[in-house]
């Protein structure tokens, strides 16, 4: 089944009642319409593309009657005022990424990452079973707002350099555009982060304003080209374990939805989390390839540079534990759970991914052995 179709069976209670149910539904369904600004231009279609989907999936499951306009970036607000646009009612709904608004306070950022923090599947286990929406939204809901998941890029790249990191001592005095708490980190260990726009952060790396940035992962990368300039590609990107992406509905207007209407949001954002981090599994690794291709060299962080970074991390989070209104709570339920669930990737699921890789780097998988090769071209540190 499509899609498509599950959401339109699902809205009216299974696909055995899709021809009785669908004439009531349409006839007692209330018309709603809502706007979401999008915190993304449309050029990055995978995660403006997100909202699009939910939209539609929304659309579609309620007939038309709940219908949510998507607006890029700077068409009604700027991307960086999606959530104050959501807050005081400019916009019903906004798609974003929480950390973007650690400027209100750093406790925003544990909707979307912290260095060192959860993975991609990690947080959807911790979100949907760990307590994670609740004690998310108990801060949320305090700013006006009702949050939820709605995309994810997966564990993001370290970022582009124009030089190689050989360790610690490298990292001192490197201008790098890197915002949020990963900047706060990133300063930590000498470094001088930049807040610079995305339009303008190749031109910034070619006259050498920076000496790097860093940005998403490979599909994301692929179209900039930064290997021109800044070469070496490190990973991983350790301040973004995952990066989830969120839907801040406006408090009053969610709370005035139907019942039937807040539980098809939720579902519609569910199913959004989970098409981004498939989509971009599936075009990461063909995207990864043609960045070799054309230039770029693959470099793991050095040892030294990601204990420092871990170091700093936790420091910096103690602070917040005991001067951040709302970090605690969130933050210790996040921990909580991280400690186990690395357990078990480390028992089953790395152990199997780690005897895959050694086939792959032997090229013994079975599209290599036909001839179809794999990425290649990086050396780690």
């Amino acid at each position: 089944m499509d899609r498509r179709s599950f959401f339109r069976t699902a809205a009216l209670g299974g696909a055995g009642s899709l021809t009785l149910a669908a004439p009531a539904i349409a006839h007692s369904a209330p018309q709603v319409q809502w706007r979401c600004t999008s915190s993304f231009p449309k050029g990055l279609d995978t995660v403006y593309g997100g909202a699009e989907d939910l939209a539609r999936y929304v659309r579609e499951a309620s007939g038309g009657n709940f219908d949510i306009q998507v607006f890029a970036s700077g068409e009604i607000v700027p991307g960086l005022q999606a959530a104050d646009a959501a807050q005081n009612g400019t916009v019903e709904m906004c798609h974003t990424a929480a950390y973007y608004f650690v400027g209100k306070s750093p406790t925003w950022a544990l909707g979307t990452v912290i260095p060192f923090g959860l993975n991609a599947r990690g947080m959807n286990a911790w979100l949907y079973y760990g307590g994670g929406n609740d004690a998310l939204n108990a801060y949320y809901n305090e700013q006006g707002l009702q949050f939820m998941a709605a995309g994810n890029t997966g564990t993001q790249m370290g970022g582009w350099f124009r030089n190689e990191i050989g360790g610690l001592d490298d990292m001192q005095g490197l201008q790098m555009r890197v915002a949020g708490l990963g900047g706060q980190i990133m300063e930590a260990l000498g470094v001088v982060p930049q807040q610079i726009a995305g339009g303008d952060v190749y031109a910034a790396l070619e006259r050498g304003a920076i000496d790097a940035t860093e940005w998403v992962g490979p599909y994301d990368d692929n179209s900039l080209g930064f290997q021109r300039v800044a070469p070496y590609y490190y990973y991983p990107g350790w301040w973004e374990g995952n990066a989830t992406l969120s839907v801040f509905c406006n408090r009053e207007a969610y709370e005035a939805l139907p019942d039937e209407y807040r539980s098809l949001l939720d579902t519609a954002a569910r199913a959004v989390n989970t098409d981004m981090l498939a989509e971009y599994d599936y075009k990461n690794p063909t995207a990864l390839r043609e960045l070799v291709d054309t230039g770029a060299q693959l470099r793991r962080f050095p040892d030294d540079v990601m204990n420092a970074g871990y170091e700093a991390s936790l420091d910096l989070y103690a602070d917040f534990r005991q001067n951040v209104d709302g970090w605690a709570d969130i933050y210790d339920s996040m921990m909580k759970f991280q400690s186990e669930h690395f357990l078990w990737q480390q028992v089953a699921e790395q152990t199997f991914a780690n005897f895959m890789q050694e086939k792959q780097s032997q090229g013994q998988l079975p599209a290599q052995i036909q001839g179809e090769g794999s990425v290649g071209g990086g050396t780690d540190n």
